[in-house]
């Protein structure tokens, strides 16, 4: 049986192989990358029935040591199955590099729609869009909620410390990253770092939780909780704060709109949604909304700086400006936000 023809990031002879062991195919594989990833690649399996897959691998060429950890993302999803928090099922994990070129894992296709850019936002009705923004509330709420021994993620990550670590993390991998100087980001760090609100507990962080990120469901609610690579175990507030600031037109800059389109919650809308489901104290919120426009901003220089180098694919050159000029935005929101700060 002749595999179907190859497309970056995949070697199809191989996959139809290893296919094979793990699921019922029907005839020859085919490959399709799904688009508006800006870090792991993740590509639609599909064979001759139709029967259909999602494969998620680490970007091509050299990325940053402790990032695109595919066991982590396996362990993750694994481990929400019947929990509450809806996530695809989970097919299997691959950590031989030679069947791939890296490790893969392979999950369930999850019937719905992503809502990546304003067009596709603007383009549902605004109370289908509203649903779809209280749904993405209620289950981050639900997903704080749930207790980490219980779910068998106890041992995931360290539990406290949370922003600390996060601060130590991103500056790090901004240093590696970055080709260019943006003062902004270490003076913000230094900042944050100074005033660290006492963490409320521990529960499951995602670590880039939005719209774009989910899988919906026609009637609006959230299908599948997708992008595991950032998750962790910490201060869930960091989480709520990076769902705002999605929300702000400034911090998506051209490239993140979907979050300002009729019908989906303002910030306020999000936080008061959050509120309801959640009994922690958002006293604090504004420091988190300061550290998660500069954590956004360093990842997001990562991701420019993946584009710039060609490790994504073939990049579109003006998106690639666009998130590079997207990276000064949010320094200059973060250093806005901590000037706030008492």
């Amino acid at each position: 049986m002749a595999a179907g023809p190859t497309v970056q990031g995949v070697d199809p002879e191989r996959l139809q192989r290893w296919f094979g062991e793990h699921v019922d195919v029907a005839g020859t594989l085919s490959f399709e990358q799904i688009v508006g990833g800006r870090s792991n690649l993740t590509f639609t399996v599909s064979d001759e029935a139709g029967g259909r897959w999602v494969l998620r691998r680490p970007p091509l060429g050299q990325v940053l040591a402790t990032a695109h950890d595919m066991a982590r993302e396996h362990r993750i999803i694994s481990a929400l199955a019947g929990s509450g928090v809806p996530v695809p099922g989970i097919i299997g994990l691959c950590e031989d590099a030679a069947v791939n070129g890296a490790p893969f894992y392979v999950m369930e296709f999850v019937e719905g729609m992503v809502v990546r850019t304003h067009e596709e936002a603007s383009a549902l009705e605004p109370a289908l869009l509203g649903r779809m923004g209280a749904s993405l509330v209620e289950v981050l709420a639900r997903l704080h909620d749930l207790d980490v021994d219980a779910v068998g993620l106890g041992d995931f990550a360290r539990r406290e410390g949370y922003i600390e670590r996060q601060l130590k993390r991103w500056r790090l991998q901004f240093e590696q990253s970055a080709s260019r100087d943006i003062p902004q980001v270490p003076e913000v760090h230094d900042r944050l770092a100074a005033c660290v609100p006492e963490q409320q507990g521990v529960g499951i962080v995602h670590g880039d939780y939005r719209l774009d990120n989910c899988m919906m469901s026609p009637d609006g609610g959230v299908a599948a909780v997708l992008d595991w690579e950032l998750c962790t175990l910490g201060d869930v507030l960091a989480d709520l704060a990076a769902m705002i600031a999605y929300g702000d037109q400034r911090a998506a800059g051209d490239v993140l709109l979907n979050a300002s389109a009729e019908g989906y919650p303002s910030p306020d809308e999000v936080r008061d949604l959050y509120a309801s489901h959640s009994g922690r104290d958002l006293g604090h919120l504004d420091f988190y909304l300061a550290f998660a426009h500069w954590r956004t901003a360093c990842i997001v220089e990562g991701v420019y700086s993946r584009y710039e180098a060609g490790v994504m694919g073939e990049a579109d050159p003006e998106l690639t400006r666009l998130f590079g000029d997207r990276v000064l935005t949010l320094a200059d929101l973060a250093a806005e936000c901590a000037g706030r700060l008492s």
